[in-house]
């Protein structure tokens, strides 16, 4: 049996992959650790805030490419694909949301 390197794409798949499931494991975290405090704030886990609906929107994207990583098996191109589409929800989420001015994670206007 003999040992091949890795291409660069192959390395950063790896390295995307790795990335995002600690990333998906701290969301997780983040979004189960504000809820438990939501709850004793406001009285309520969850109350569809547009922050808390676009981060559960990006919960979902990566947890969908973890899953097609593995059921599916998916490398390369289509994963990146998926990793691309999880990152413009996370811009959406981070600062899309704060100019539509409402709900309780909008810090004012940027302009």
């Amino acid at each position: 049996m003999t040992l091949r390197p890795l291409s660069l794409a192959d390395t950063l798949d790896n390295l995307s992959y790795r990335t995002i499931g600690l990333g998906f494991l701290l969301l997780t975290v983040g979004i189960v650790a504000g809820a438990v405090w939501a709850n004793e704030a406001w009285g309520t886990y969850w109350s569809w805030d547009p922050k808390e609906t676009w981060s559960a929107i990006v919960w979902l994207v990566f947890a969908a490419y973890l899953h097609l990583r593995l059921t599916k098996g998916w490398q390369g191109r289509k994963p990146a694909i998926v990793a691309v589409v999880g990152l413009a929800t996370i811009w959406i989420c981070y600062l899309g949301v704060n100019f539509l001015g409402k709900g309780l994670h909008s810090y004012g206007w940027f302009l």
